[in-house]
Parts: C-alpha cells; structure tokens; sequence
C-alpha cells in the first residue's frame, strides 16, 4: 500500500495535494475525510501508463485474458485503449476520484460487431504493489450484467519501475 504525505494549499479553496515525487494525483479534503471515515487514507497510485489484464475470460465475443487495457490519467480524467482476444479495438472514458474509477467503454469485435456499456471500478493496490480494479459493468447497446477484476501486468509492471529508476 502506497502511503502519502500531504500538505494543506495556501488558499483554502485548493485542494490538498501528495508529497511524491512524479505523481498527478490530487484530492480535495471532502475525499480525505471521506476516506478517513472510512478507516483509510492510502490511495492507490495514478493508472497513467499501466498496462491491465483480466483475470479470467468472460463469455465469447467480450474481453478476456489475451485482452490487453493500457490506461492514462489526467487531472481525474481516465482513458484506456484495448485490444486482443475477441476485441479488435476498444475505448473507455470518464473520470476517477479517489479510488473510485466510472467509465464508459465502446469496442469493435472480431465478427464486425460493435457494443457499449457503463462500469464502475474500485482501484485496489496488491501486496506485491500492482493495481487491481474490480468492475461492476453493464451493457448498453445489448442485454447484460457482471463482475470481472483486471489486474497490472506484471511485465509492464517491471518495465515501468525500471523507468522510473532511471
């Protein structure tokens, strides 16, 4: 778990913002307080650059573990671009705060098909310090609910601390 020091803005309008070097993540205090009401006040680290994966497949035609999701993340904006399995080309859009991700995603499949649909995600930091996100989605260009859990690969995990020890 990620732990961050925090300073308070000179104007109280501001919001706080993490002590670390490299990071774009912001919180406003009302997310603070919110986080510590509830027991916690580490925040998973920025999405930016990671490259997730599912952990397992999902019915034919959906995404799947030879789906590759490579994230970015701005000012609360999220965007990814995917691909691979039964995805030709996806994209997903929306916003982050806290650990709290919500998104709408579009992709094209194999069979020339398109769907969209809504998720929401809850950012979880593992133990060996890789990003886990788990979804609640659903459909909306069709009928169709679920869970699923994608998880940081762990090749560019190792590849994006190299960078950053540079």
């Amino acid at each position: 778990m990620t732990r961050i020091r925090f300073v308070r803005s000179e104007a109280a309008s501001l919001p706080l913002s993490p002590v670390r070097p490299g990071s774009r993540e912001c919180f406003t205090l009302a997310t603070l307080e919110h986080r510590f009401s509830q027991g916690s006040l580490s925040v998973a680290r920025s999405l930016d650059g990671l490259v997730l994966s599912p952990v397992a497949d999902q019915a034919p035609g959906q995404v799947g573990t030879r789906t590759r999701f490579t994230y970015h993340e701005r000012d609360g904006e999220i965007w990814a671009e995917y691909a691979g399995g039964d995805v030709v080309r996806g994209h997903l859009v929306g916003t982050r705060e806290g650990d709290r991700l919500d998104f709408r995603y579009v992709q094209l499949k194999q069979d020339g098909t398109t769907s969209c649909g809504h998720c929401v995600s809850e950012v979880v930091e593992l133990p060996d310090g890789r990003v886990r996100l788990e979804e609640t989605w659903e459909w909306e260009s069709g009928p169709g609910s679920g869970t699923s859990v994608v998880e940081q690969v762990r090749d560019a995990a190792v590849q994006q601390l190299t960078e950053h020890g540079r």
